[in-house]
Formats: structure tokens, C-alpha cells, sequence
């Protein structure tokens, strides 16, 4: 459907379909949506003048259970509604519901400035920074995930110790483990482009029942939105096919771990050039380019929850694994933390491998983005150099954090963090990353119980 973004256009336009109800989302600190089905007749009231949201959604955690030691909302505030104000850009028609109109929307504070927990606010906010320097971000996001027949029951009576694959064996790239699953593989590549989340490609990886998808660029703010809903729409399709879509960052100790790599470039204002690309350098790299990956490499321990978000993303980073796990950088590499892709004026981009595939899509890019700038605005010189061959092996330049609560006191304590972020949002976020840490903490696991057990 095309439609203006004009809101009594788009408003005429819905009515004239008889549409009688909408979907509206909103994304907590996880990066899972949060929404509401509502009447139509209410999505005219609030389409332009906003609603109000419940603020419990910056409150608790994946598990809906309230943090204790967050300031934004809690019991002390009695959970009150936020300023939610719908973006309009963002429609939407759900194909798998019947072409349902589908908005997502973000929040606002008493005073109407962004709300510091909320990551598409931060997001745009990081993107008019770049946008007032003079660059337009294109990115884009891949996914890796594991799929698995649906047996829920049986995986809460278990404990979740039940899990099924979609398929068997240690098959990438495999044309033959696809067509085992055809009318779900088919089913997500075309439902998604109907859905405005266009993918570049869609193949098996190495593991039993793993898919890597590759959504098409965008502008960063869209291809974040892209992200954010491919990774829904995902575990959605796969449930009408009667499988479980998973996003952790590693499911098992035996099997590599899921990545979201981040792609990116900057473009000139007036989007004709590719600013990371320079024909007359060696690498084909332009010198904006290198200070951007040196803003990435000095930032990157200092904001790692941002891609590395929960216990199991630690699980994922370690040597040997398709995940890096040092600070270094090389072309067409993928044992480094950043690999360059300088081939081409229009395809030069910049790698970022460390983002698992359980970040939230909106803080991944604003720590690219965001670090990014920081080296092109201190003029930071390439210094560290290219790794050739085995980047875990390449350990001068530092390594990174092996846990959670590691790197989130680096976050906490760092004055970069707070410079690229603001203090507020550093507060909040570190704080839900401590509550996660302190919750698994107090868990008695089944790797103790079969180590201590009888033998202790």
C-alpha cells in the first residue's frame, strides 16, 4: 500500500480500507517489542498527539520481573504512563495478520525531550549528530539463529533440556538442509519483503537448524527498525510453522554462536558519495574512514553491553569460535573485531563482528555510529596495525571483557560512555546489565550439580 506520510492522508487512506484495528510496538532496553492491538477509531486520537504507555517497559527485564535499582521507574513512581508518540514513517502491513497496520513508536519525557531509557530515541539522537556533521550512516544488520521444533510444554516441564533442531548435522551453505525446511524458508524471505523488511539473502549455516539472513541496507534509523522487526517477525513465521526461532548468543558449548554483525558506511549529505572509499589510497580506505575505525577500537571496550548485551553473549566471544574476541582490525579478515570491505565506491563499508545476535539492533548501531564519530571528531590516527592472519592470536592491543559484569563496570566508570551516551542513559543501562549479572549469579546451575555434587 502506498500512502502519504501526511497524517490525515494516511489516516483517509486507512479508513477507506475499512481498517478497524491497528498494531502499535514500542522496544524495551532488551530489544523486544512491546505493544498493543488497538481500535482504529482510538489510533485517530493518538496519531498525531501521542498516548500514553506504560513506563514498566524500562522497569523490569526479558522476564518481566521489575529491577531494583532503577531511578526512571520502579515502585517509588508507582509505574506511571510515559508520553509514547507514534512515528508514522514506520508503517506497516502485517501479511502473516491479514495486512494488520503495524506502527512502532517511541517516548518522550514530562518536558517532551527523548527519554534517556528509550534506544530509538537514543538512536536518532546519535544519527543527528552524524547528520549535523555532514554524513548520512547507511547500515545494516545479519543475523545468525537457531531454529528448533516446537515443543514448549515439554521444554518447561524439562527445563528447557528437550531441544529439538529443526534439522540434523553440520551443513553451511547447504541448498539441501534449506529445502528440508522450504516452506518456512521460503515463508520468511518473501512474508518479509511484503513486510518492508527486504532481505539480501538468507542461507544455512554450520550447525543443525541454523539460518544467517542478511537484511538490505537503509538509512540508520530504518535499518534499525529492520532489525529490530526481522528479529520478531522471525520467531512470529517460525511459530506458524511449528518451530521456535532463537536469537541467544549461544545455545550450546559444542556449536558456534549466533552473530549480528553491523554493517556501515558514511555517505556525503547529498548521498552520492561513499566517504569511507578513497581510489587513490593503497587499501582503497579513506583517511575518514581509518579515524572511524580508530574511534571503534578505542571506544569498543568501554561500551561492549551495547553488542554484547547478557550472560550468554560471553559464551559466544571466545577463541576460535567466528567471534573475535580481541581489539584488532583487518580487511576482508573475520578473526578481527572489525573487518574492512574497501573494494568498491558503492560497497566500502566497515564490519563490526563483535555484535551477537542477541543486541538490541537500536544500541548496537548507536555504539557503532557513535564511536565511529568520536574518532573522526578527535581526528584519531589509525594506529594500531592491520592483523595479518589469526586475530586471536593478536593480543597487543588489548583483549576484551570475558564477562558481563567486566564489561559493564567498564561501561559504568567511563567517561567516554557517558560523552558519547549521556550520563543518564549510561545509569540506566548499566544498571539493567547488573541486575542481569546478580540474577544469574544467585541461580544454582546443572554444570555445578553434575561438578559438586557427589564429589564435593
Amino acid at each position: 500500500m502506498k500512502y502519504t506520510h501526511n497524517p490525515s492522508g494516511l489516516l483517509k487512506q486507512l479508513a477507506e480500507k475499512n481498517t478497524t484495528k491497528v498494531k502499535l510496538a514500542v522496544v524495551d532496553v532488551d530489544g523486544i517489542l512491546r505493544g498493543k492491538v488497538i481500535s482504529f477509531e482510538k489510533f485517530k486520537s493518538v496519531a498525531e498527539k501521542g498516548f500514553g504507555f506504560c513506563d514498566v517497559v524500562f522497569g523490569w527485564d526479558a522476564n518481566d520481573v521489575a529491577y531494583d535499582n532503577a531511578k526512571i521507574t520502579g515502585w517509588h513512581t508507582g509505574y506511571p504512563d510515559a508520553a509514547a508518540v507514534v512515528d508514522l514513517n514506520t508503517f506497516r502491513e502485517v501479511p502473516w495478520e491479514d495486512g494488520l497496520p503495524f506502527f512502532l513508536a517511541d517516548f518522550r519525557d514530562a518536558k517532551g525531550n527523548d527519554l534517556p531509557a528509550c534506544p530509538r530515541s537514543l538512536l536518532k539522537k546519535i544519527a543527528k549528530q552524524a547528520a549535523d556533521a555532514g554524513y548520512i550512516p547507511f547500515f545494516s544488520q545479519e543475523f545468525e539463529w537457531f531454529n528448533f521444533i516446537d515443543n514448549t510444554d515439554e521444554l518447561y516441564a524439562t527445563k528447557f533440556s528437550t531441544l529439538k533442531p529443526m534439522t540434523n548435522g553440520m551443513f553451511g551453505y547447504s541448498v539441501l538442509r534449506a529445502s528440508q525446511k522450504s516452506s518456512f524458508f521460503h515463508d520468511l524471505f518473501d512474508s518479509l519483503k511484503k513486510f518492508n523488511v527486504p532481505l539480501e539473502g538468507i542461507h544455512t549455516e554450520t550447525g543443525p537448524g541454523v539460518y544467517e539472513a542478511a537484511i538490505l541496507y537503509g538509512e540508520i534509523l530504518e535499518a534499525a527498525d529492520r532489525a529490530v522487526l526481522f528479529k520478531s517477525s522471525a520467531k512470529e513465521i517460525a511459530h506458524r510453522h511449528g518451530l521456535i526461532a532463537t536469537f541467544m548468543a549461544k545455545w550450546n558449548e559444542d556449536l558456534p554462536g549466533c552473530s549480528g554483525h553491523v554493517h556501515q558506511s558514511l555517505w556525503s549529505a547529498d548521498g552520492k558519495q561513499n566517504l569511507f572509499y578513497d581510489k587513490k589510497s593503497k587499501t582503497n580506505m579513506s583517511a575518514l574512514l581509518e579515524s572511524y575505525i580508530a574511534g571503534q577500537l578505542h571506544c569498543l571496550p568501554h561500551i561492549l553491553p551495547m553488542y554484547a548485551p547478557t550472560i550468554n553473549s560471553y559464551k559466544r566471544l571466545v577463541e576460535g569460535a567466528w567471534a573475535p574476541t580481541t581489539l584488532t582490525w583487518a580487511i576482508d579478515n573475520r578473526t578481527t573485531a572489525l573487518r574492512v570491505l574497501p573494494s568498491g565506491s558503492s560497497s566500502a563499508r566497515l564490519e563490526t563482528r563483535v555484535v551477537g545476535s542477541d543486541s538490541n539492533p537500536y544500541l548496537a548501531m548507536a555504539g557503532c555510529l557513535a564511536s565511529g564519530l568520536y574518532g573522526i571528531k578527535n581526528k584519531l590516527k589509525l594506529k594500531t596495525p592491520q592483523t595479518i592472519g589469526n586475530g586471536y592470536a593478536d593480543k597487543k592491543n588489548g583483549i576484551l571483557p570475558g564477562n558481563l559484569w567486566s564489561a559493564t563496570q567498564a561501561m559504568k566508570s567511563s567517561d567516554i560512555a557517558q560523552e558519547l551516551f549521556g550520563k543518564d542513559f549510561v545509569e540506566h543501562f548499566t544498571g539493567t546489565r547488573e541486575w542481569e549479572w546478580r540474577q544469574f549469579s544467585k541461580v544454582v546451575t546443572d554444570w555445578e550439580l553434575k561438578r559438586y555434587l557427589e564429589i564435593i
